[in-house]
């Protein structure tokens, strides 16, 4: 919101260069968004597990999944940054797509503290749901920003 308040958003959208390309630099400021603020519970997750001698299982599904909401709500954000009130479609599109990834995150992290189902399963789902948004979503904020600011 801040980059579209002070017109740097409209400059990156009338470069030359597609947004496609411009979207990696964005990546990496959403990158370093998960960085200092998502990483802080697996982290912590990690910490507490190793000190109660517990199974990493838990704090590798809130590593794996946190990417993919992270990425999704980019896709959100940009769709609702060229509407002034955007927030109640943020929540309204944003929150059906993040679905998926609680559903499997919660499934692997019962079947890493239960034992009883297979771990494998739901946590290869979740990192491929993450690497999903990883790439998709700088292609679908980029066409929601073309869209919403011609």
């Amino acid at each position: 919101m801040a980059d579209h308040e002070d017109g740097s958003l409209d400059l990156i959208v009338m470069s030359r260069t597609p947004l496609e390309l411009t979207a990696p630099p964005r990546r990496w400021r959403i990158g370093c968004r998960w960085v200092t603020a998502d990483h802080r519970y697996p982290g912590a997750g990690a910490v507490a597990e190793s000190r109660c001698d517990i199974d990493v299982g838990r704090a590798l599904t809130l590593l794996a999944g946190t990417p993919a909401l992270t990425f999704t709500g980019m896709i959100g954000a940009a769709l609702a940054v060229t509407l002034h009130r955007g927030g109640l479609l943020l929540a309204v599109l944003v929150l059906p797509l993040s679905i998926p990834v609680l559903i499997f995150g919660v499934a692997a992290s019962q079947a890493a503290i239960s034992g009883e189902l297979p771990f494998g399963t739901p946590f290869s789902i979740l990192c491929a749901l993450s690497l999903i948004s990883f790439i998709i979503g700088p292609f679908a904020a980029a066409a929601s920003l073309r869209h919403g600011l011609d």
